[in-house]
């Protein structure tokens, strides 16, 4: 009987395989991490080898983990760090390059050129997105520009790129396949999230062959079947694909215009749901697809605020200042102290994205006295972390105001990802938002999503209905601090922000 799914949750600093049940019973979890690369100050890379050693290893530990009969596996679903992006030959499937990584601003420049050539509209109107390095288009260019013969092996055919759903695919069918889902495709800069496809005239201005691109499929059908993949048997469907953050909606079951989750990782993002119609933000707020539910349904859309350092600023406590072993730490020594005192710590480690969008902002701490130590360090950080999310949702929900949306951001969110494991922090972000924070008793709703949307392409879920029967609430924290105490912190974070 073939009653389960395998979830493959390919993040920025590492790859996580679940296998569940239907009830979205977790019956194995694996992560592991791979190599992060830094060529030169503000370039991120990752190589796409390492990153399928990474997808082929947890899949065989959760299978063992698990113990079951892998023939059990009804469908496969993906979610993925989206604007990454690589290039890969069509031959050997072996990457040409190191794929360049979302947090990468080595195009920044460039991306001031187009603006200054009188391109942000035309981005901004078609695509939803902001003209930022951010996006998959402009890092596809430099590779096409900057590695040796490379323009001319696309022009031939010879290489295929992707984001990473596209080159998982690619190697889980045996290179049979070459796709990407909407959500997807929806954060490179070439597709016209209107039109459903991609766009002459921005593969123009970045000067993208159509021959180098993946096809473009919903979010929930059977892409292919797997083959040759260490561990699975052949034959698998490969059914369901989302960027991380639409799988994150899904997975937290926020299926009404309104409907607002938060998720912290590396980055934070919060996602607002807004229906079958796009919402173009008065406030700086992305506007991109949420998901397509089969090829003949309608494009659903949301807007999205996009953090860019949230957990990898805990990762800095550990790694660059060693003041913790691990990232679990930082709550307990937080804990440690009542307040940060005047410290202030805005985390724009690698640029500050919405709402502010300063690519060459850097991180910045304040306030640090002789009485300054790790404790009130590391509580800094996680306001850092919480007053970034206060800034999109708040911008969102002056969206939702002004476009009549039902704004549930005015009294919930629903929060999930690694550090939604943190008590404080997720008492500081209702406190400061004055809204109740909602966490879900299965905080992996991004590879919950993905699970979803394969499910429901192989028959294992009905509808969006009885995916929301699933979902279960775990712990709600409200608000525990006067107004006032909110203010003065938002104060002193706005001088720093302005400084950064």
């Amino acid at each position: 009987m073939r009653d389960l799914i395998l979830a493959l949750d390919q993040g920025t600093s590492g790859t996580t395989t679940l296998i569940m049940d239907r009830e979205l019973r977790l019956l194995a979890k694996v992560n592991r991490e791979f190599p992060q690369h830094f060529p030169k100050p503000g370039w991120v890379e990752h190589d796409l080898n390492e990153i399928w050693a990474s997808v082929e290893e947890t899949i065989g530990l959760a299978l063992k983990a698990a113990q079951i009969d892998p023939r059990r596996i009804a469908a496969l679903g993906i979610t993925n760090q989206r604007e990454t992006i690589g290039v890969w030959d069509r031959t050997t499937g072996q990457p040409v390059h190191r794929a360049i990584v979302w947090q990468c601003r080595r195009t920044a420049s460039f991306c001031g050129d187009l603006k200054d050539e009188g391109y942000e509209a035309l981005f901004r109107e078609k695509t939803g997105l902001l003209l930022d390095p951010y996006f998959s288009g402009t890092k596809l260019k430099w590779l096409l520009d900057e590695v040796p013969s490379l323009r001319a092996k696309a022009d031939a055919g010879e290489v295929a790129a992707g984001t990473i759903d596209s080159f998982l695919v690619w190697r889980l069918t045996g290179g049979a396949v070459h796709i990407t889902d909407v959500t997807n495709a929806s954060r490179t800069l070439l597709f016209n999230i209107h039109t459903g496809a991609y766009d002459e005239d921005l593969m123009s201005a970045l000067r993208i062959p159509d021959s180098l691109l993946p096809q473009v499929r919903s979010s929930s059908e059977i892409y292919g079947y797997t083959k040759g993949v260490v561990g699975l048997p052949d034959g698998i469907p490969v059914a369901g694909i989302a960027g991380d953050q639409q799988a994150a909606l899904f997975g937290q079951a926020c299926f009404q215009p309104g409907d607002v989750k938060c998720t912290y990782g590396t980055g934070a993002f919060i996602v607002m749901h807004t229906g079958q119609k796009p919402v173009h933000s008065k406030h700086h707020m992305l506007t991109t697809i949420a998901c397509q539910l089969g090829a003949q349904a309608p494009l659903e859309y949301a807007l999205e605020g996009s953090i860019f350092c949230a957990g990898s600023a805990v990762q800095w406590l550990r790694d660059g200042l060693g003041i913790i072993r691990s990232s679990a730490e930082v709550e307990a020594l937080a804990n440690q102290v009542e307040s940060s005192g005047e410290v202030v710590f805005v985390p724009a480690l690698t640029g500050l994205g919405a709402p502010h969008w300063r690519p060459n902002a850097r991180g910045i701490i304040a306030g640090i006295t002789r009485g300054t130590g790790r404790a009130e360090l590391a509580r800094a950080t996680l306001e850092g972390i919480a007053l970034q999310c206060y800034d999109v949702i708040e911008a969102l929900t002056s969206d939702a105001t002004e476009f009549g949306l039902r704004s549930s951001c005015s009294q919930t969110i629903r929060v999930d990802g690694g550090a939604a494991a943190n008590h404080l922090l997720m008492q500081l972000q209702a406190d400061l938002c004055g809204r109740t924070v909602v966490r879900p008793d299965l905080i992996e709703t991004t590879a919950a999503g993905a699970a979803f949307l394969a499910g429901i392409a192989v028959g294992l879920f009905e509808s969006k209905e009885s995916v929301a029967k699933v979902w279960r609430m775990e712990r709600e924290f409200e608000p525990d601090t006067d107004r006032e105490s909110v203010a003065r912190l938002l104060a002193k974070w706005r001088r720093a922000v302005a400084t950064a």
